[in-house]
């Protein structure tokens, strides 16, 4: 299983992929198998030393206690001192940000993968959908002289 942040693949070109572990409640691990997990709008910050997923939206489990679950709350990410240092050093001084790529399961473990990532302009957004777009097209022609 593996869930997709299609708008940060969208919204911005990818210089460089991690992989993190995820600190996640019983609910959250239950509702996630299902697949209720939306990554848009979420991005990974690092304070005080750790790694921090915000702005993920978790949905409750339906037969869980709803008592007390946040469904937007911070979530620690599972990285050594040496990646974080790394991950500190690459985005503090340039224009590159951390977002979640993606949220997936190996084995029984949720695994998340962090996108070092820089920022389209709007040109550069409506160029991919151009591109795109023609290549649909090149493929329904194709389809039909075939």
């Amino acid at each position: 299983m593996k869930i997709l942040n299609r708008d940060a693949l969208r919204r911005f070109s990818i210089e460089d992929k991690i992989t993190a572990g995820i600190v996640l409640t019983g609910a959250e691990v239950k509702s996630a198998r299902l697949g209720h997990v939306d990554l848009s709008g979420s991005y990974v910050r690092i304070k005080d030393g750790e790694a921090e997923m915000v702005g993920a939206h978790i949905s409750s489990y339906k037969y869980a206690r709803d008592e007390e679950f946040e469904p937007k709350r911070v979530r620690k990410l599972l990285l050594n001192k040496a990646e974080i240092t790394s991950l500190r050093s690459k985005t503090e001084h340039s224009s590159l940000t951390l977002v979640p790529l993606a949220l997936y399961t190996i084995g029984a473990f949720f695994k998340v993968e962090v996108g070092i990532v820089r920022g389209k302009k709007k040109r550069d957004i409506r160029e991919d959908l151009k591109k795109a777009a023609q290549e649909r097209d090149i493929e329904r022609e194709v389809k039909r002289y075939s």
